[in-house]
């Protein structure tokens, strides 16, 4: 399965894909993530230094001229079946290949760069990989250009504030424009009763994650989001929301 997520920037949707691609992984799934948002922070999110996070496709310049070409004639077709391995690294059993964005990859834009990482995320959606999730720029622009309309799935992150789930709610409405229809969404940092305001146009909710306290304490110390003590819990909400895609 195929899965993008999105959501306002700081509602915590880096975090979700982590928790969602480590709670797969510990179930035996072959699972990629990729890191298609400019503020590069899912490798951290894994645990990853600097030095071990891999080098954003977007900016292999040498890459990008062998593959595309420069100048007048750009190739929008490039091949692209053997960078995924040859790109990415492992870390607890996932594969992370970082793409840079992919904001400007659709839609007729005649940029090189943008052309390799369109091509490379088509290939990664049709190939016949089982789990692929992408943590996706935060906002809705990407989402303009149609680039993620052949996933399976939107998750879509919101904290319970009307600025985020105004967002949430326009990201929800460009998707289901694309003919991506099957959404969900996932509350962050919101209490156990609270219920979103029935006026706005959301995706239905999936599951609800609370302030975790641990989590506030870790990041003072530490880039990772993993290895917190609500594992079980975190775990049992990666569940939920992926039976909603059944």
């Amino acid at each position: 399965m195929k899965l993008a997520i999105a959501g306002k920037g700081g509602v915590g949707k880096t975090s979700f894909a982590v928790w969602l691609g480590d709670y797969l992984a510990r179930q035996g799934e072959d699972v990629w993530m990729v890191d298609a948002d400019t503020a590069l922070s899912l490798g951290p999110a894994l645990g990853l230094t600097p030095d071990q996070v891999p080098t954003p496709l977007v900016q292999n310049k040498d890459l990008i001229q062998e593959r595309v070409g420069s100048g007048g004639f750009i190739n929008m077709n490039p091949k692209v079946d053997d960078l995924a391995s040859r790109l990415s690294t492992t870390v607890r059993g996932m594969h992370l290949l970082v793409m840079g964005t992919i904001a400007g990859a659709g839609g007729g834009c005649g940029c090189a760069a943008n052309a390799l990482l369109k091509a490379m995320l088509v290939h990664l959606i049709i190939q016949n990989t089982q789990w692929l999730i992408v943590d996706l720029e935060a906002g809705v622009e990407h989402l303009g250009r149609g680039t993620i309309s052949s996933v399976d799935g939107l998750i879509v992150v919101s904290e319970p504030s009307v600025r985020s789930l105004n967002t949430a709610a326009e990201i929800s409405r460009l998707a289901a424009s694309l003919g991506l229809k099957n959404q969900a969404l996932v509350l962050n940092r919101a209490a156990e009763g609270y219920t979103p305001p029935e006026n706005m146009a959301l995706p239905p909710v999936a599951a609800k994650v609370p302030a975790l306290p641990s989590l506030v304490e870790q990041q003072q110390h530490t880039a990772s989001v993993l290895d917190l003590p609500e594992r079980d819990f975190l775990d049992q909400t990666c569940a939920a929301v992926l039976e909603h895609f059944k």
